[in-house]
């Protein structure tokens, strides 16, 4: 059936857990500058650019560095979260997805995928998911960090489908209010209260059921 809704994914916490890896490359970093970076404080890191989260976890630290002294731990980072993302499987497909896209296959739903990460296509290649994606918006793509809405509203104009027809599915406060300023449809996966601006939250993508997905495209 031809519908007349898209669907825009996000990537960490969504399709795939790759926020445990960009957390240990992170964890280590402090380490090597001197101090300790918790789980909770990674949860500020959810959703946003790799420069901004730099910038975060320097402020956790209490440090000021040179520009080029930062371009050089940007690498450092990068080097060692491709490092894990690289023996990455299709094991490490979060529950249901693999159910929820063959099913907007089969229902000629477009979707695409919107990340801040640069890292998406290589992510999405290991997994073998980048041939289902009408489309991909990574962090290479955009400017803005979430929540400004730029990656959705590319996203949307890459799918030729108004933003008021497009559903976000996020794990990241950010992403959710990223999907509302777009007027968007958000669907948060994770904690309620966390993601109360969402329209919707689920605890993790198993239940993101295909039943619900009929519900919205219907």
């Amino acid at each position: 059936m031809k519908t007349e809704i898209a669907f825009i994914f996000d990537l960490d916490g969504v399709i795939v857990d790759t926020a445990k890896y960009h957390y240990l490359a992170w964890r280590n970093l402090a380490n090597s500058l001197g101090f300790d970076f918790t789980k909770e404080q990674n949860e500020q890191l959810k959703g946003v650019s790799r420069v901004k989260s730099l910038e975060i976890l320097l402020g956790i630290g209490n440090m000021k560095l040179p520009d080029e002294k930062k371009q050089e731990l940007l690498i450092k980072k990068n080097e060692e979260y491709l490092s894990y993302v690289n023996n990455m499987t299709a094991e490490e497909i979060l529950p249901g997805i693999n159910n929820m896209l063959d099913f907007l296959i089969k229902n000629d739903v477009k979707f695409a995928l919107g990340s801040a990460s640069k890292n998406a296509p290589l992510i999405l290649e290991k997994v073998g998911l980048i041939n289902k994606f009408t489309a991909i918006v990574d962090g290479n793509q955009v400017t803005k960090a979430k929540p400004d809405p730029e990656v959705f509203l590319l996203g949307a104009e890459k799918l030729k489908m108004k933003p008021t027809n497009c559903v976000v599915v996020e794990d990241a406060i950010a992403g959710v209010k990223a999907a509302n300023a777009a007027n968007m449809t958000s669907i948060g996966i994770g904690n309620a209260d966390t993601l109360k601006e969402a329209n919707y939250v689920f605890e993790d993508t198993s239940k993101l059921t295909t039943e619900f997905l009929k519900s919205l495209i219907n």
